[in-house]
């Protein structure tokens, strides 16, 4: 593809979907029919580049794929060059810069769904469509870790259409991947109004003292008032009564980490960002949760959208920011879908836009789609999204709260740590301090997958017995793909007790593993998840990968104790570049991509 302009012209469906974003054209120079007074006469244009990855989207949404002739469109409107645009539309997964069919299946071969027979799945539907690359697809986990296996169906039309299957038994491959007859001929739509979530999602649905899931599964997500009625926006009243400084001082009081994994103080994070003097300030949601056996995030969005937008108002008036942007993953309709709503909805009754609830707070939400990177769930990797660049992390310091995004102070944080800020106002600091809440993943072998809220300190032990295992437990991957693999039940559940026990907490991934599992094909479905989210920026990231991929797949092969020599040298070589993963790497990807690998090996000795 030549990646200049050429003048290539956009079809029409192509040109209506851009200009039903940005408006249509007001001068030849930017993409308009050409007059002679552009001939001219010279005008300036302002570069628009943060809208580029919403005109992907729509282009991709229309279409199905992004021509030649769009692209040149869409950079031509926000003046843009080709190259780059080309080089940020080709870092996504989910867009398409060829031809393919309108409708795509995307089936999950992650670690949860692998564990559950994703490649019966994926052998059925090859079987009906042959290799993958243009009808579907091998996808990187899809959230639906609690219904695995899952697949996820994409269809491009006006307006463009999802369909989720999960459980994707075998016995279902006609359903998904033949179209469901509708009256448009399309997939049908997710629905949002009314339509609460799987029950199973949540085991615990209507348990008492449950704080952070209290109202999934048990209200309509769609309704405001129904979220009121259950003690919606008590706490931003309270936050209105406390002052930003107030507020700011009960979430450092509370001791609130974050919830993504680094752990780091909310409250330090938030008071730093608000001394900034430069303006203005920006808040991010971090809603790209993609590490593989991540799931809970996508259930409090998809069951009480509204409690995280009360959560994000609060964090705007205590750090001073105006403009939020929620940054979602692609794979997530419905949950886009039910923010969209809930972001509408509020911003009619006046609990978002300009002087909300009277207080004189203006603070608008923009939700933002992801287009599958794994890497953009790395905080400064978003702003780079949003801004219309390709998503790859940037070198600390200087750090967000300093110069985030557009430059400006710009405070991250990732669903789960947002809403624990609800209980924290509305109970007090030292209430909530005593009895702490935490979200855990929990699929694999268990009898009752789905999420579950613990305080602070229960042990894995007690997780499990509440989600009922099944078969004999070999290990729990705690953690997802960059966390590692444990095999003592009795490890407290807390960000220091599983770093003594040389795990993590991380995202509260629990992937229970029994003895049906093949160890060596999870490893290596693994290392190839890591070689293909790679961005590539850093040599010990986008070579390391690599090497740790080619190596598991010879000692996969290797089955004659004859060559036991040769395994000592791939273990040997193994270490070797994790570690150097480990130290050298640019961004958490790379300094985690060994971690599971190397407790494998020790803790479960495979390849011994």
């Amino acid at each position: 593809m030549d990646i200049r302009f050429r003048d290539a012209e956009p079809s029409e469906e192509e040109r209506a979907a851009v200009d039903a974003l940005l408006g249509p054209p007001a001068t030849a120079w930017e993409g308009g029919a050409r007059s002679e007074a552009d001939l001219r006469v010279a005008a300036r244009a302002e570069s628009q580049r943060d809208l580029l990855l919403p005109a992907l989207h729509t282009v991709n949404d229309r279409v199905g794929w992004i021509s030649e002739g769009a692209l040149d469109y869409i950079c031509r409107r926000l003046t843009v060059p080709p190259a780059e645009a080309y080089g940020v539309a080709t870092f996504y997964s989910l867009f398409s810069m060829k031809p393919r069919p309108k409708r795509v299946l995307h089936v999950c071969t992650d670690l949860a769904c692998q564990a559950k027979g994703a490649d019966d799945v994926r052998k059925r539907v090859q079987e009906r469509f042959g290799p993958a690359g243009t009808d579907w697809h091998e996808s990187p986990c899809l959230g639906l870790c609690e219904r695995a296996p899952a697949a996820l169906a994409l269809e491009a039309g006006q307006p463009h259409r999802a369909e989720v299957y999960a459980p994707a038994t075998p016995g279902t491959i006609t359903t998904i991947t033949e179209a469901a007859p509708s009256s448009n001929g399309h997939a049908p739509s997710v629905n949002v109004a009314g339509e609460t979530p799987v029950k199973d999602a949540v085991p615990q649905t209507g348990s008492p003292g449950l704080l952070l899931l209290r109202r999934v599964g048990v209200i309509d997500p769609a309704s405001l008032d129904d979220y009121r009625a259950t003690g919606g926006y008590t706490a931003l009243r309270r936050a209105f009564e406390l002052g930003p400084a107030g507020v700011i001082r009960e979430v450092l009081e509370s001791g609130l980490v974050g919830r993504g994994g680094a752990a780091f103080p909310t409250g330090r994070k938030w008071d730093a960002a608000a001394r900034q003097p430069d303006h203005p300030h920006y808040l991010v949601c971090n809603a790209d949760e993609s590490e593989p056996g991540t799931f809970k995030d996508r259930v409090v969005m998809e069951g009480d959208p509204y409690a995280l937008v009360e959560a994000m108002t609060i964090a705007a008036y205590a750090t001073g920011c105006t403009k939020g942007y929620l940054y979602i993953r692609g794979e997530y309709p419905r949950a886009t879908a039910r923010l969209q709503h809930a972001i509408a909805t509020a911003r009619a009754r006046g609990l978002l836009g300009d002087d909300i609830l009277g207080k004189g707070l203006s603070f608008d939400i923009e939700l933002r789609r992801g287009a599958g990177a794994y890497i953009c769930g790395e905080e400064t990797a978003i702003f780079n999204s949003i801004e219309g660049q390709r998503g790859e992390p940037r070198s600390k310091p200087p750090f967000p709260v300093e110069k985030g995004l557009f430059g400006k102070p710009t405070v991250v944080n990732n669903v789960e740590t947002l809403v624990n800020v609800l209980p924290i106002l509305e109970r007090g600091a030292q209430a909530y301090a005593t009895a702490e809440p935490k979200l855990f993943c929990v699929s694999g072998a268990v009898e009752r997958p789905g999420v579950y809220e613990l305080t602070f300190g229960a042990t894995l032990r007690e997780l499990l017995d509440l989600a009922g295992t099944t078969g004999t437990t070999r290990a729990v991957l705690l953690g997802g793909a960059a966390g590692a693999f444990v095999t003592d039940l009795d490890i407290p559940l807390t960000f220091e007790g599983t770093r003594n026990a040389g795990a993590t907490l991380g995202s509260g991934v629990v992937l229970v593993i029994d003895d049906t599992v093949d160890m060596k094909r999870l490893l290596l479905r693994i290392a190839e998840f890591f070689r293909d989210e790679s961005c590539g920026q850093c040599v010990p990231c986008r070579v390391g990968t690599v090497r740790q991929e080619e190596a598991l797949h010879r000692l996969s092969r290797r089955v004659d104790p004859a060559h036991s020599r040769e395994n000592d040298d791939d273990l040997v070589l193994l270490r070797e570049v994790g570690q150097t993963m480990r130290d050298a790497s640019i961004c958490g990807l790379g300094q985690t991509a060994w971690n599971a690998v190397e407790s494998a090996l020790d803790r479960l000795g495979v390849f011994k």
